[in-house]
């Protein structure tokens, strides 16, 4: 199906891989739960083989999104150019954007203005998993309101709970401890790690009541905070980092995260 396509469909690229089938399953799962048309765009090479091939990936996509989802509205699109380019043009007219672990992703992840969800299973090459809570970093940086935001809507659609992560350590000496130093007045830094994740959670609580919202304090680094609980979670939420980019915590668990990552941005 081709036409004009809501702003706020779904995007998911398509290239043939297991990971963009897992990417185009969830994504069919998404626009299910959202109500939203899904988008499956394949970028070709020049070449009349390219497009034959590109688009027998599409038909598989969709027969592939149409199993779980049959009664999702789908488009689909096959353009030649540079697949990173296409993909970030194409997500400037969606609500969110749905890619197979890999390269491509994560270029795309970095410079996408909305949302990107970068789907991952437990291990490499496996379906992602479909239970589990949602996880969602809380940082101090200025994508929190949008990565609290997206992370309530995504537990509220699947009726699971909201974990909301605050990951401390000292920064002088991070997770290479051979031996805990005894210095470290640990009650009192995870008292205050507590508290510095309840004031960021302040008034969540309140505007989504019917949501259920835990809160964990780990000492740990963000990245290893949300890589242990990625382990149990069906999607980790996180907020870019950086302005244009994507931070040290985001691309950890984009290379060694095992389950969805959602990337989000101030005002995304």
């Amino acid at each position: 199906m081709t036409g004009i396509v809501p702003r706020h469909s779904i995007l998911t690229g398509v290239d043939g891989s297991p990971e963009a089938l897992h990417a185009a399953r969830w994504a069919a799962r998404e626009a299910a739960r959202r109500h939203v048309p899904l988008r499956l765009c394949h970028v070709r090479g020049p070449g009349p083989g390219d497009a034959e091939r590109g688009n027998g990936w599409l038909r598989a996509a969709e027969w592939a999104a149409r199993d779980l989802a049959p009664g999702i509205e789908l488009h689909r699109l096959c353009v030649a150019g540079d697949v990173p380019a296409i993909l970030l043009r194409e997500s400037g007219t969606a609500g969110l954007t749905v890619l197979g672990a890999g390269p491509v992703a994560v270029a795309v992840a970095a410079r996408a203005t909305g949302p990107v969800v970068v789907v991952r299973g437990r291990k490499p090459g496996e379906p992602p998993p479909d239970g589990g809570p949602v996880v969602a970093g809380v940082g101090a940086g200025k994508a929190l309101a949008a990565v609290v935001e997206f992370a309530v809507g995504e537990a509220l659609l699947r009726d699971v709970p909201l974990v909301a992560v605050h990951a401390w350590a000292d920064p002088a000496v991070g997770e290479s401890w051979s031996v805990p130093p005894f210095d470290v007045d640990y009650d009192g830094a995870a008292a205050d790690a507590g508290a510095a994740l309840a004031a960021r959670m302040s008034g969540w609580h309140e505007k989504y009541p019917d949501a259920e919202i835990r809160h964990r304090v780990p000492c740990a680094t963000p990245a290893h905070g949300l890589l242990t609980e990625a382990a149990g979670a069906q999607l980790v939420v996180v907020g870019a980092g950086t302005a244009s980019g994507l931070g040290d915590t985001v691309r950890a668990l984009l290379h060694h995260g095992s389950a969805p990552v959602a990337v989000v941005r101030a005002g995304g």
